[in-house]
């Protein structure tokens, strides 16, 4: 059972660099499982050309390189041990978990998304805490147009000192370039850095067992009925690896397998390490060995190897 991650390196490294070169603040995020590359691997590429990443708890800051500076993006209710990381308060009760801890922070200011996030008047609470305020954090929301994400950041310039950062991701790295002077910038960047050019990322999985069946068979853990002739086709990958069925609302749901360029049909959804999907006869029919395309995004995905080309 095997799921690969297929990385063209000279495509990717170059557009990793183009970016890194471009942003002025570049702050890389590395959270979760790493966007697919694991979590400390992605920080130690990241330490090759920037001192700050950005994760998403306190309980990924195990691991990091000494060298790199660990901005922790979700608040938290229980303070660290370590005074290292910057930690992220976006409400009273953030700030209230924190007595005793002598640190640095970046507030979290209220944006559209409502998630977490209050009005400038707690950048003053949290300074007259004690804590060492090294930045506020805007967060747009996804949806919509990149100058109203834009907008979302610079109604809140006004109200807040020139002297502290800025730091906002969720924004086109023209729209970046383009915000008011009048303050300081780091950007977060997740996805556009590390998924940004497709064409260099190719996840796909083993195919570990080819069975024929036919119609008026049963299989699988259901011992649902069969779609016909054909072959059941087991492939290694499945809940283990956060592979599950494409959810298309009210259409149903959609096999994540393709071969040759035709989606597999599954028999049942997946299941641990293994996926039955089911292929008719006449059908393009991976064998035993083979690799079939996995469509998934690589945020949720468990990558079990990785081939560097």
């Amino acid at each position: 059972m095997t799921v690969r991650l297929t990385i063209r390196t000279a495509i990717w490294r170059s557009q990793v660099a183009r970016i890194a070169n471009a942003v002025d603040g570049l702050v890389p995020v590395i959270k979760g499982n790493g966007y697919g590359f694991g979590r400390n691997w992605l920080a130690n590429t990241a330490a090759q050309f920037c001192d700050t990443v950005a994760v998403g708890t306190v309980h990924e800051l195990d691991g990091l390189p000494d060298a790199l500076t660990a901005v922790v993006l979700t608040p938290t209710l229980t303070a660290p041990t370590s005074t290292n990381p910057i930690l992220t308060v976006g409400a009273d009760e953030h700030l209230a978990a924190l007595s005793g801890w002598n640190g640095r922070v970046l507030v979290k200011l209220a944006s559209p998304m409502r998630r977490f996030g209050r009005d400038t008047t707690l950048i003053d609470r949290v300074q007259a805490s004690g804590l060492d305020v090294v930045g506020v954090s805007i967060h747009p929301q996804l949806a919509g147009t990149d100058a109203e994400h834009a907008a979302v950041i610079t109604e809140l310039l006004p109200a807040i000192d020139p002297a502290i950062p800025v730091w906002v991701s969720h924004l086109d790295l023209d729209f970046y370039a383009q915000l008011p002077t009048t303050h300081s910038y780091r950007l977060r960047l997740g996805t556009t850095l590390w998924h940004g050019d497709k064409q260099a990322l190719h996840l796909t999985a083993d195919v570990i067992d080819v069975n024929s069946v036919n119609v008026g068979d049963t299989a699988g853990y259901r011992m649902g009925p069969v779609g016909g002739n054909g072959h059941l086709v087991m492939i290694g990958a499945g809940t283990a690896n956060g592979v599950s069925a494409i959810d298309q609302g009210e259409l149903g749901s959609l096999s994540p397998f393709h071969f040759e360029r035709t989606r597999l049909a599954l028999h049942e959804a997946p299941h641990m390490h293994t996926t039955m999907a089911f292929v008719p006869d006449g059908s393009p029919t991976p064998a035993i060995g083979d690799r079939v395309d996995l469509q998934r995004p690589m945020h949720m995905t468990a990558v079990d190897e990785y081939e560097w080309l």
